[in-house]
Parts: structure tokens; sequence; C-alpha cells
């Protein structure tokens, strides 16, 4: 097996520099309450947590688990249109009537528990509702999972599909999907790839026919040796499985993670959608490489079918595309990249690149300050120039390889 290092050099040959340009940013999430007594007595914002962004022409929405109590509404949106570092209160989505488990009252006819959405070509928002609240501390299933899309231009619900007790586990908990609209001839005829990160495995969608089914293997399932995280001084365990999701459609390939790992996978599409696999049948599954340490969020460009990954403790986004082997370090900042939950690829945005980070591993310890900035979105904005001079910002910049510790180069690509 050939081995590539992963992030340890190139970026001193590249002609591109990208810098990370803040959109939003906020101490702890605020939100525009209803005037509703009880969102406000169940409302505590040192519980709340996003994991999930998505870019619409005229909104950013922003998905707000209810990993513990006190999370008014799961499903968010803030507009574009905003000064930049600006701290937005946050509009419930699609209105306040959808968010009822907000001041105690679990309606499974409304939304519940939201971690990551995906917009498709009909403008349409696929929202995953894991029906899971207060996961991190009892995880309390207390609604059945379902798939709710909405369109963005009229905010109505036009799809909704309950998955069946047959493809769920006791424990499953949906955190993220992917559209795969390669061969759709309407915006319904689409299949969905989604992350069951604590029953591990993915569950697989068939839009055309409103049928599901889930495929497993021992690659989605965490890795106690790699279930301690590391963020700067900052240290804490957590045993999840498969939750990083990526698709190249020109490759047919999904790349997954557990976040209990250093090893990204793949999988052709054409394995997830033949159906329920026979009883033993193999899938597929290709190590595709091991990296410096466990990350969450991953992205495709589709254009070129670059990776785009976030080791934890490294702070850093990188990009490895795999044909070429051309790697690159995009970004490197330890205030800024503190645990990056989403990398999006954003259509609506002219291709480029959006980050959410949001200082989880503080959150967790229940240690996080609020007078310090926590959580952010960002852009990684590409700036055509040579690179005579490596610093960009005081924080964030593309470094020369002589910039980064030895560890950043424990990070290998095989095939």
């Amino acid at each position: 097996m050939q081995l590539l290092i992963l992030l340890a050099g190139l970026v001193c040959a590249s002609t591109t520099a990208e810098v990370l340009e803040t959109i939003a940013q906020w101490p702890l999430l605020d939100f525009a309450l209803p005037y509703d007594q009880e969102f406000l007595n169940q409302y505590r914002p040192e519980n709340v947590v996003p994991t999930g962004i998505e870019i619409a022409w005229d909104k950013i929405f922003i998905s707000v688990p209810r990993l513990r109590a006190g999370v008014p509404a799961t499903l968010n949106y803030i507009p574009r249109n905003l000064p930049l570092e600006s701290s937005p209160q946050l509009q419930a989505y699609p209105s306040w009537d959808w968010h009822s488990a907000g001041k105690g009252d679990l309606n499974c006819s409304k939304l519940i528990s939201v971690y990551r959405t995906k917009l498709d070509r009909c403008n349409r928002l696929w929202t995953i509702d894991s029906g899971v609240i207060t996961s991190i501390d009892d995880f309390r299933p207390v609604c059945p999972p379902k798939i709710m899309v909405f369109d963005v231009k009229t905010n109505q619900l036009v799809r909704q599909f309950t998955f069946p007790r047959e493809v769920l586990r006791p424990n499953t908990l949906m955190t993220n999907l992917i559209i795969d609209d390669t061969a759709a001839t309407t915006c319904d005829d689409v299949f969905l790839y989604i992350s069951d990160t604590a029953g591990p495995g993915l569950l697989v969608f068939d839009g055309a026919t409103d049928r599901s089914w889930r495929v497993v293997h021992a690659t989605m399932y965490p890795h106690p040796e790699f279930s301690t995280y590391r963020i700067g001084s900052d240290t804490f365990e957590l045993l999840d499985g498969v939750v990083g999701l990526a698709f190249s459609a020109r490759l047919g390939t999904v790349y997954y993670q557990p976040l209990a790992t250093d090893r990204l996978f793949s999988v052709p599409t054409t394995a997830l959608q033949a159906g329920p696999p026979a009883f033993g049948e193999q899938l597929p599954v290709t190590l595709v490489g091991k990296k410096s340490s466990q990350g969450l969020a991953l992205a495709v460009d589709p254009r070129d079918d670059t990776i785009l990954f976030s080791p934890l403790t490294e702070t850093a986004i990188a990009a490895w595309q795999p044909q070429t082997n051309q790697q690159r370090i995009l970004a490197y900042s330890p205030e800024k990249l503190q645990f990056v939950a989403e990398i999006r690829w954003a259509e609506r945005d002219n291709g480029n690149f959006w980050l959410m980070t949001s200082r989880f591993q503080k959150f967790f310890r229940r240690e996080v300050n609020a007078r310090d900035i926590n959580i952010r979105i960002m852009r990684l904005m590409p700036i055509q120039r040579p690179l005579k001079h490596p610093i960009l910002d005081s924080f964030t910049r593309t470094y020369l390889l002589s910039d980064f510790p030895s560890h950043f180069y424990n990070n290998t690509i095989g095939f």
C-alpha cells in the first residue's frame, strides 16, 4: 500500500491563499423569543450548542439539537446580509409554532431535535429530526425520527417521512445527511444517506419509493482508543460513531468518519442504493486515509472532488485532492477553529466554503465562558496572489510547511 503524507507540504508551492472571514459570532446563542413566558422560563443559553449550518440565498440556517435541556428552537435562521462579526438573534424556522418542545410540549408532529439540514436544487430544506432530547445527559428518545422537507420560498412543509421501527435501533441518533440527486428526474426522486451516530450505521432513504433501509460496517463504530479528544488545554471523552459525511457525485462515493477514530472511509453509492444487504453480505468499504487526530466535519468540492476536513487537535482546515494528491492547509487558528462542527460547500455563494465552530468541548465540560466568543460562522475566502509571506493575519493564515508542529505530519492517505 502506497502512503502519501497529508497536510505536509504543497502549501508553499500554491498560488492561492485562504483567509477566514467571520460572518457571525456569539459568546452564547441569542434567540428572538416569542411573547410566551414558558419559552423564557426554560431557556438555558449555556446549554445551547449549534451543530450544523446551511447556506440559502438570503438566509443562513442553523441547527441546534437538544443536547441538553433549555434549547428554545432546534431549527433557526439568520439573514445573510449582516455586518461582518455581528451577533444576530436567531429566528425560529419556519415559525415558533413548530418548536413547542422549547417550552416542554413534546408534539411529535412538530420539530424535536435537528442536528443538520441540506438544501436541494429545488430550493427545499431537507431536515432530519432525530426525535431525541437531552442526548448528552440521559438520551431520551421521545418521538420517532423523521424527514421533514420545507419549501424555503413558502416556508411550508411539503413532504414528510417517518422511519419504520425495523430500520432503527434502541439508541438510534440521526445526525447528518447527504442528498444524492445524481440520477433524479424530479425534486423528490433522490436518495438520502443519513448517519446514525449512537446506533452506528447509515440509513438510506429512497425518495422515489418512500423506502428506507440500514447498512452497517465495523468502520462506522467508534474506536475506544480514540474516544478522548484534545483541543488546546481541554480534553473530553465521547464514544461517538459515524457522523462526518461527504459526497462526490462524480466519483459516486460517500466519505464518512466516526468521531472516535483517526480514519476516513468511503463506500460507493451503488452499494448503498442496492437495497437492504443480504445476511452476511459485506459492504465494499475502502480505507481512504489516516488523520493526525479525530474530526467531525467533512466536505467535498464538487468542482474537483477535493476533500476538506478538520483534525480537532490541530485546529486547522485541510484539503486533499485524491486524483492529483494536491495537499493544502487552508486555515489554522487555535482561537477560531476550536471544534469545527460543519464545513459546507455553498452553491448559493459562488462555491465558497463555510464553516461553523462551537467550542463544543467547553459546553460539554460545562466550562463555557460567556465573556468569550465561543460560536462562529465563517467563510473561507480565496485570495489570488503569490505567497511571498506566510502571514495573512494575526490569527488565520495559510502556513508554510515549517510553521507546523511535527504532529501535523502524521496524516497519511493510503490506496
